[in-house]
């Protein structure tokens, strides 16, 4: 069920997102080469934590056996690892790496949820256009986010828009509502048909998140039961928000 959030759950969605556009500003500053993906972990847990958040993926729990909860307060990929990559000591930055950072923090019992993708220090001309293609998405996807209007208007707008620029999205994953639960009702996949799935109305949050793969769109799972790599092992970018549905244009609430 689609939860349409209150006043005062609006403000209190508000509170959590402006922690995490916090911690993706530390983030920003500091992520460079030499660094292990574990310090980045610790980075954004002590960010979320001074500001009286929790990260959420800490412990996360997907239900399936053998796959462990997920460990960290970041999901960091680099380069063809598409998203769920797992922080370690032993994973260094280089020069030139395409890093997709994902998180989700949670305050006073509501989550908010963004992802970004960084080039670390200089990188390619070619992974520079996918990164800005990635983000592009979301603005042509949130262009549909008004009342009235269909969730497959939103998720229509992204694969049209990725396809157009000869890149591939993602399918088995998809963006979400998001609230009390981080994962809510409706699933946004970033490809489908306009004037599709539910009516938008005033007061829903949504996390829209284009996953861009610069070659085909197959992707693989590491034995880790999290990772996801792409298949012919090409880069892939990341780029969310979380949204708020209004009378008007959508706010986005992930951003400061």
């Amino acid at each position: 069920m689609v939860t349409i959030k209150s006043k005062k759950e609006i403000e209190l969605m508000k509170e959590v997102c402006r922690v995490v556009a916090l911690t993706y500003k530390e983030l920003e500053e500091k992520i460079k080469p030499g660094m292990s993906t574990w310090e980045l972990d610790q980075i954004a847990e002590k960010k979320m934590r001074s500001l009286g958040a929790i990260p959420a993926e800490k412990g996360y729990d997907i239900g399936i056996k053998g796959v462990p909860p997920f460990p960290a307060s970041l999901c960091v990929s680099i380069n063809d690892e598409v998203i769920h990559g797992i922080p370690s000591k032993h994973r260094i930055i280089k020069e030139g790496d395409v890093v997709s950072i994902d998180t989700v923090a949670l305050k006073n019992g509501y989550n908010g949820d963004a992802a970004r993708t960084f080039i670390v220090g200089k990188g390619t001309k070619e992974a520079e256009r996918l990164v800005q293609v990635t983000k592009q998405a979301f603005y042509e996807g949130i262009k549909y986010a008004k009342p009235g209007n269909r969730i497959g208007d939103v998720c229509h707008a992204i694969g049209e828009y990725v396809h157009s620029q000869g890149y591939s999205v993602v399918r088995e994953f998809q963006g979400h509502g998001i609230g009390r639960e981080m994962h809510e009702d409706p699933g946004i996949p970033n490809y489908g048909k306009a004037g599709r799935g539910i009516r938008l109305e005033p007061g829903m949050t949504l996390a829209i998140e284009p996953m861009v793969i610069q070659g085909k769109s197959n992707i693989l799972e590491l034995d880790d039961g999290w990772t996801i790599i792409t298949e012919d092992g090409s880069l892939a970018a990341h780029y969310e928000n979380t949204i708020l549905i209004t009378e008007k244009e959508p706010e986005i609430l992930t951003i400061i």
